[in-house]
């Protein structure tokens, strides 16, 4: 009779247990907030720093207007910027206001821009990337499917812009030239273009120039 008594007891304190920790687990889950679960799954550590972009120039490649630069100052992510070279050669940079870029080098306008932010900051760092070369520009007019202006690529050859200018039907690639500008005085240089494509005559391949027109008839 006793043991009867007793796992009625047992049986009757369990019921309690389950029902009071159901009340307590609903009152928890109304009480949370609705943001709480997503929060809580969409939290992640902050990104680490992009990497800077790669360069399209090379060390000596002198800086024109209409470039595009990123420029980069170490622990300093305000004064890290992308920003285009204006026609009048300058940029315009926090702290500093308008800067010299054309006639420079990468190298040297990060010199340049180091010394004048050494008023401001300890130490400074700064890295001059060129993310689009405007400046230097070829052009290619007549019997081409894409006529005007190029970027000049660096080392890039007559046969590179030709190929990416495309003939027209009428083109004749017998009497394709280029005018040149040297001295002061304009030169006309044919190209051997059907020689060329057979592998003949490679040093005629000339790497282009810029304000070089090659001209198809």
């Amino acid at each position: 009779m006793k043991r009867t008594k007793f796992l009625g007891m047992l049986l009757l304190a369990g019921m309690l247990a389950t029902t009071l920790w159901g009340q307590a687990n609903a009152k928890a889950s109304h009480d949370a907030k609705p943001g709480d679960a997503a929060k809580s799954t969409t939290d992640k550590p902050a990104d680490k720093p992009q990497a800077e972009p790669a360069s399209v120039a090379g060390p000596d490649y002198v800086i024109g207007a209409d470039d595009t630069l990123h420029i980069s100052v170490w622990k300093e992510p305000d004064l890290t910027e992308t920003l285009p070279v204006r026609p009048d050669g300058k940029i315009s940079l926090p702290l500093l206001n308008d800067v010299v870029a054309a006639g420079m080098t990468p190298s040297q306008l990060a010199d340049s821009i180091t010394v004048r932010l050494k008023k401001y900051i300890a130490d400074p760092r700064v890295t001059v990337v060129v993310t689009a070369m405007n400046s230097q520009k070829i052009y290619v007019l007549g019997e081409v499917v894409h006529p005007g202006t190029a970027p000049l690529q660096p080392n890039m050859t007559v046969l590179q812009a030709l190929a990416s200018s495309g003939f027209t039907q009428f083109a004749n690639t017998k009497g394709i030239y280029i005018l040149r500008n040297e001295g002061g005085k304009q030169q006309k240089i044919p190209v051997h273009y059907r020689a060329l494509i057979k592998g003949e005559a490679i040093d005629q391949n000339l790497i282009l120039k810029p304000g070089d027109t090659i001209v198809v008839p």
